[in-house]
């Protein structure tokens, strides 16, 4: 019974999940990314932190979005652990600064008792960075628990077993080239106005799709294989960015990984004009096989000239088929890196798309 429901719910209940989890309103986005990081800027804002960091010796990683939850059919996370497990391993062993985007527990669905139960090795683990001060902890919609709950101090504390302070962003600042250079980081819910506190979407995601979910054992998220145009969301976020000199934007909340503000997809047909550029015939070849399955399946090529490197979008920790992506910023280059299961299941780390710092085309 279960999986007839599933093959006649599953879209039509994805549908609406989606209808009632994003509505952004680019003056909404503008007004709230600029308040926010004039104030982590001048300091006055409790939520806010800005780090120098040098571009030759520092390393980061950004994960967001992992929606820990209860083990059970909702608990989009539980396919992605070890993968997540496995990253986190290796970013420790490298000394990379861990900064978690937010979204990292999933609080609408799941009270914070049941989630701390059923995630135990994921807190220890993220514990690690913090008890080297490695970590950076940032709400997103769906913990915002961490930001507005009385006991939220004192919750933090037994999961992490040292206090912890929780940020609605964060702000890097380097520089390249003899011009300065800032990385504004936060989770990107800002502007929404189906996530950004709105109390109807929280009842709608606990009450009506959550049960759904777990009992149909549905994950909206699709394979991180899947690369499509940007949603509207991560285009007004580029929006955003493209506007302000000497910066990057790195958000989550869209589920959707975007580097250099272009998903893989249209990455995909920059790397085909590039390679034609180059007289690479052979990479050019690879490179159209790829589109003309594509176009097979109905892609046009999108018209994207004139973009900006400016924004950046770290995916998600809950695809479907238990890949994790994240952004790497580390010896002068930024990278869109993947953890996937390998043959024999092992976790492996992949380069999606990399380039140097230096080599972004910005607003200067």
């Amino acid at each position: 019974m279960r999986r007839f429901f599933q093959k006649t719910l599953k879209k039509p209940l994805i549908g609406l999940a989606g209808k009632f989890s994003s509505r952004p309103d680019q003056k909404r986005v503008d007004k709230a990314l600029s308040a926010l990081h004039e104030e982590i800027g001048s300091g006055a804002n409790k939520n806010g932190i800005t780090i120098p960091f040098n571009t030759d010796t520092d390393r980061f990683i950004i994960f967001s979005d992992q929606h820990k939850g209860a083990r059970d059919g909702a608990d989009i996370f539980a396919r992605g652990e070890k993968n997540y497990l496995a990253a986190l391993a290796y970013y420790l062993d490298n000394q990379f600064f861990y900064i978690n985007l937010g979204d990292s527990e999933e609080l609408w669905e799941n009270t914070f008792i049941t989630v701390k139960k059923h995630n135990k090795a994921t807190f220890e683990a993220e514990a690690l960075f913090l008890k080297k001060k490695l970590f950076i902890k940032i709400f997103g919609n769906h913990d915002l628990y961490w930001d507005n709950a009385p006991l939220a101090t004192a919750s933090l504390g037994t999961i992490y077993h040292q206090p912890v302070d929780i940020h609605e962003g964060v702000i890097l600042k380097t520089a390249i080239n003899e011009h300065p250079l800032q990385i504004y980081m936060t989770h990107g819910h800002q502007g929404d106005l189906q996530s950004d506190g709105n109390w109807f979407s929280k009842w709608f995601v606990s009450n009506v799709w959550g049960p759904f979910q777990s009992y149909l054992r549905i994950n909206p998220n699709t394979p991180s294989t899947n690369d499509e145009m940007k949603t509207l969301h991560n285009k007004m976020m580029y929006q955003w960015s493209s506007k302000h000199q000497n910066m990057l934007l790195i958000t989550g909340h869209t589920h959707q990984p975007v580097f250099k503000s272009l998903t893989h997809l249209e990455l995909l047909y920059e790397k085909f004009e590039d390679a034609k550029r180059a007289n690479d015939h052979q990479a050019a070849d690879q490179i159209k096989k790829q589109i003309i399955n594509r176009e097979n399946r109905g892609d046009k090529m999108p018209d994207f000239k004139g973009y900006l490197d400016t924004y950046f979008n770290t995916g998600c920790c809950c695809f479907d088929d238990g890949d994790i992506t994240g952004i790497e910023i580390a010896n002068g280059c930024i990278r869109l890196i993947k953890w996937a299961y390998g043959p024999q299941k092992e976790s492996t780390r992949l380069v999606l798309d990399e380039s140097k710092l230096a080599d972004l085309k910005l607003n200067l």
